[in-house]
């Protein structure tokens, strides 16, 4: 799309009056609200789905691609922040042994469609929580902090600037972020330890990638008990699927030295990433964070239409069953919790309660993915129906508990508390019990022992061996910085040998298979 054509549909994003926008937003809430009085939102069982996103790289040196707007049509993935992203977002299935079938037998077959397609463009998408090699011939700074003012009339008709950034998607709600009165309140910056970036626009957000399992609750008052479990399995569960220690070499201080990046990284950049981005970089508060626990249903809709509004998008009129609060919709596009609430559905039959659990990176093969889906929806249905007492666990350390995880991994201090009411900080007693109750909710939906044993197996094999796919990445980069390679070098090399693990194991593999007995 051209630039300026761009920067007059953020101009019209622009124009749409705050006030009316939030006000509107309030009034969809009694639409919900009333709807879940009268069962709207309730179904006979639960159900699961999965968000999935990717990068593009070069299929023969590991470089960054931008992906041609019609290819990612051809594949039928979704554009996210990035040129190089694409997204695939997989159908709701009944959480059963063939819904579980279903999902990854979907994922399968549209990324095996998309890899053979992208194939013949010398190019590939990764499963990979943080990119670390730049574009052939750019570096990674620029890359991430390129923009361009273009001068336009408004709807108004006044002249405005309109800040575009060069390597993000022609979404003109991504490219509004940064042209709102809002945006001294948003960081756009990352700040972790040894790199600091600044930024004119959101754009160095599309460093990283994730999976978003989904989980519909069968009766929609009932939703804060699962989000309440949801928020204490979050630490234990993002401990298990860190995957993202490194940035590309160039972020990094000039001071940083290889040892000083190794000893003080944290295990899931992802997360700092996503949080010092978006959030108020003078308080460290804003719109991405770990959040409270939820006491009614009812909370859980007026939080999502009291958060600030980022950016009021302007609404047009559908026939969905959930356009019936339209601008309800737009306000939770930017709703960002780690856990969040969602209500939607295209009809009133397929209307529903669900929790998005965003907190887990993009893993290395599908079946780690899978893995991740299964044992949260595992979870969500054992933890709530026994009533395990880990939900009395103080939010706090529940809170303490996801940013330890995104320190340190499995090596963190991470406080629990068993089936039999005992508080423990050891590690295989916490996912003994976790991954406990994660199979009894599974066989509980009608799978076997063994199927359900199967689904966890990629999980169990890491509590076994204590490696996670960023530990792997650590070890890999220590090695070679020991054996005299710089940091850029032990990087990079690292990063292409993920690739390549990943391309014998991506749709039949697991990570298991990477870290042997």
């Amino acid at each position: 799309m051209p630039e300026e054509e761009l920067a007059a549909r953020v101009a019209d994003v622009l124009s749409v009056d705050d006030e009316e926008f939030r006000e509107r937003a309030e009034a969809d809430t009694e639409v919900i609200k009333d709807a879940i009085q009268d069962g709207v939102f309730d179904n006979p069982q639960a159900i699961v789905g999965l968000e999935y996103e990717f990068y593009a790289i070069k299929s023969d040196d590991g470089t960054l691609r931008r992906v041609p707007r019609r290819l990612l049509e051809l594949i039928g993935f979704e554009k996210e922040l990035g040129l190089h992203n694409a997204e695939m977002t997989t159908s709701p299935q009944p959480l059963n042994a063939y819904g579980l079938l279903a999902q990854e037998s979907e994922v399968k077959a549209r990324l095996q469609t998309a890899l053979d397609v992208t194939q013949s463009e010398r190019m590939r998408l990764v499963s990979d929580a943080l990119w670390t090699i730049p574009p052939e011939g750019e570096d990674a700074t620029t890359y991430l902090t390129d923009s361009i003012e273009r001068t336009i009339t408004g709807p108004d008709g006044i002249e405005q600037s309109i800040r575009i950034a060069t390597n993000m998607s022609d979404s003109a709600r991504y490219h509004a972020m940064a042209n709102t009165d809002r945006a001294d309140v948003v960081g756009m910056h990352i700040d972790a330890p040894h790199v600091s970036l600044e930024a004119d626009t959101v754009m160095p957000e599309s460093l990283i990638t994730s999976i978003q399992p989904h989980y519909q609750v069968s009766h929609a008052p009932d939703l804060p008990r699962y989000f309440n479990y949801a928020l204490r399995v979050a630490g234990p569960l993002l401990a298990l699927g860190v995957n993202s220690p490194f940035f590309p070499a160039d972020l990094y201080d000039d001071d940083a030295t290889a040892e000083d990046v190794l000893e003080d990284g944290w295990m899931e950049h992802r997360i700092s990433v996503f949080e010092t981005m978006l959030n108020d970089p003078a308080t460290g508060e804003g719109k991405v964070r770990f959040p409270r626990d939820l006491e009614t249903v009812e909370e859980a809709i007026d939080r999502i239409a009291d958060d600030a509004t980022m950016v009021p998008m302007p609404v047009t009129e559908g026939e969905r069953f959930d356009d019936q609060f339209p601008h309800f919709r737009r306000k939770h596009g930017t709703y960002w919790r780690w856990v969040r609430p969602v209500f939607g559905g295209p009809t009133r039959s397929a209307a529903n309660a669900r929790i998005e659990f965003r907190p887990i990176p993009a893993q290395p093969t599908v079946r780690d993915s899978i893995s991740f889906l299964a044992g949260f929806a595992g979870l969500m249905e054992s933890l709530v129906r026994l009533e395990h007492p880990v939900v009395e666990l103080d939010w706090e350390l529940a809170r303490e508990n996801f940013y330890a995880a995104m320190r340190d991994g499995l090596e963190a201090d991470l406080t629990w508390i068993t089936n039999d009411g005992k508080e423990t900080t050891d590690c295989l007693d916490l996912y003994e019990d976790l991954l406990a109750h994660a199979e009894d909710g599974l066989t509980n939906r009608g799978l076997s022992e063994e199927q359900a044993a199967k689904y966890l197996y990629p999980l169990r094999r890491r509590v076994r061996q204590g490696v996670t796919p960023a530990s792997w990445k650590h070890e890999q980069v220590s090695a070679a910085v020991a054996d005299g390679a710089s940091l850029s070098e032990a990087i990079h090399t690292m990063q292409r040998q993920y690739v390549r693990q990943q391309e014998e194991t991506l749709l039949e593999g697991s990570f298991a298979d990477w870290i042997g007995e």
